[in-house]
């Protein structure tokens, strides 16, 4: 889980770009099983404009998606239109409690 930080000077439409650039990644790297992002809408946010989520098949797949070009070309994306601070979360899902 990830949350992000944008300047207020950020438009809705930078934002939009960067939440499609980051659901696009599923198509251009492996290990990606689904990827969600979008802008937040609730009052609870403490600043952050935009969420992210990513399921990998395994860790593997998860350190390879971080420092791959393809995902630093959209972190370099979003600092540009004004990115200023990330939050992020990483867990494995478990199996299903009864």
């Amino acid at each position: 889980m990830f949350c992000l930080n944008l300047k207020k000077k950020t438009t809705k439409e930078q934002k939009d770009e960067g939440a499609k650039r980051l659901r696009h990644l599923i198509h251009e790297l492996p290990g990606i099983l689904d990827i969600q992002s979008g802008l937040n809408y609730s009052s609870r946010s403490k600043g952050y404009s935009m969420g992210l989520t990513v399921r990998f098949e395994s860790k593997a797949a998860h350190e390879h998606y971080t420092p791959s070009p393809e995902h630093q070309a959209v972190v370099s994306y979003l600092k540009e239109v004004g990115l200023v601070d990330t939050l992020a979360v990483d867990f494995e899902i478990g199996p299903k409690e009864k």
